[in-house]
């Protein structure tokens, strides 16, 4: 009898590891499927470039637009896309070839993901080249506010705009330029590659644009997958990324790229600019180690976001925030946010350094390295308010850093 009960128990036990382990398979395929499912929906909602080349190169044999890249792109086929590279539905992003050269293939911000195509519709036909560079000068200022040199701005950008360099910028040209325009970061671009500070603009086709491939970003850090991110400490994530990154004399240049962004946003040829977004993934950097902007959406006029503010109704300072970091105070009797910044571009910049920078720093000098960029991480208020200051910080933290790489080969 006892026998058979123990055999009666190990049947039992048999059975129960046997549900167990169906259930934990069951469980598996259940959740890979569903990852799975997750993965190709978002794939194929954030990768719609060849829908959008199609619509183009549709629009563009019918005369209505014309480009630098068309040709390229629609006819002669030597201009393809590869690996798609998008983050966001309404901005797509493919890595492309040219002739064998890797380029960087961006289709454009949509304000909405679905919304319908362009229609190309300005400037309309009997346009003159003088009304379209008013148009174009009007749109500037409505962008950059009063500027005393908009005019050679304006100049510059026409001379993009004559695509197939014949000296003249025809209907098709004018209406794929004036739909560039409409996109800020292809604007802004413009502004800051003269620079060198944003991938240089290679061609464009309608509201397609094509750019230099910058081959790392970004600026540190490993981007993990979604369900992988969501587990990982904030804390051992900041760790981690600070783990892959370039030799310290090379992350040296690579920050003054940043502090020399900084500097020429400041008090630029076209304005002031603020930075409203200084995370990592909105840089990248060359092979020769020199700092890249990749998505100049972070990059906003200060007069754009002044009118922002001033329109901006608040109950705390909570409220008073543009973009992800750009951020006034509220002004409780008026319940409205005030213009000035709380915080200049050389702070938040020097915050996105800091480990970046301490973590491998020499010796020798990383005392002092780790009081200028805190005491640049102090700044407050408009900077506007403080160049004396501004300048003399940015100017030690500089100096401080070439002293130590200006006799290696990273220099």
């Amino acid at each position: 009898v006892r026998r058979a009960l123990c055999t009666s128990c190990d049947s039992a036990r048999i059975s129960f590891v046997r549900v167990k382990y169906l259930f934990l398979t069951w469980l598996t395929v259940l959740v890979g499927s569903w990852v799975l499912y997750v993965q190709y929906s978002t794939y194929t909602e954030l990768c719609r470039g060849h829908e959008c080349r199609n619509a183009i190169c549709d629009k563009y044999r019918k005369g209505i637009i014309d480009g630098s890249a068309c040709s390229s792109l629609c006819d002669k086929e030597t201009l393809y896309m590869g690996r798609c590279l998008s983050t966001l539905p309404n901005n797509q992003v493919e890595d492309g070839d040219a002739l064998g050269e890797v380029a960087h293939y961006e289709l454009g911000e949509e304000p909405e993901p679905r919304r319908e195509a362009p229609v190309f519709d300005k400037p309309t036909r009997g346009t003159s080249v003088e009304k379209f560079r008013e148009m174009v000068f009007n749109h500037l200022k409505s962008k950059l506010g009063e500027q005393a040199n908009l005019a050679s701005l304006v100049s510059q950008i026409l001379s993009v705009a004559d695509g197939n360099r014949d000296g003249r910028v025809s209907l098709p040209e004018a209406r794929s330029t004036w739909a560039l325009l409409q996109m800020d970061e292809v604007l802004l671009g413009l502004l800051l590659q003269d620079r060198g500070h944003t991938p240089r603009l290679l061609g464009y086709c309608g509201d397609l644009y094509m750019t230099e491939r910058i081959p790392y970003g970004p600026l540190y850090g490993l981007s993990l997958p979604w369900p992988l991110a969501s587990w990982v400490p904030s804390g051992v994530q900041r760790t981690v990324d600070q783990w892959f990154t370039p030799s310290w004399p090379r992350k040296a240049k690579i920050s003054m790229g940043l502090l020399e962004l900084v500097e020429d946003v400041f008090h630029g040829t076209y304005g002031s600019f603020l930075i409203c977004d200084v995370a990592a993934a909105r840089f990248g950097y060359t092979d020769r180690h020199e700092l890249r902007l990749t998505d100049t959406r972070a990059v906003v006029p200060e007069d754009e976001f002044r009118r922002a503010m001033r329109a901006l109704r608040c109950e705390t300072d909570a409220d008073c925030v543009y973009g992800t970091d750009c951020r006034t105070s509220c002004d409780p009797s008026e319940r409205r946010c005030r213009e000035e910044p709380v915080q200049p571009n050389l702070a938040k910049a020097c915050g996105a350094l800091k480990d970046y920078l301490l973590r491998g720093a020499p010796a020798a000098m990383r005392e002092e390295l780790e009081r200028q960029l805190y005491a640049c991480m102090a700044l407050k208020g408009n900077a506007g308010q403080m160049n004396m200051e501004h300048s003399l910080i940015l100017n030690n933290l500089k100096a401080l850093l070439w002293r130590q790489i200006s006799h290696t080969k990273d220099s």
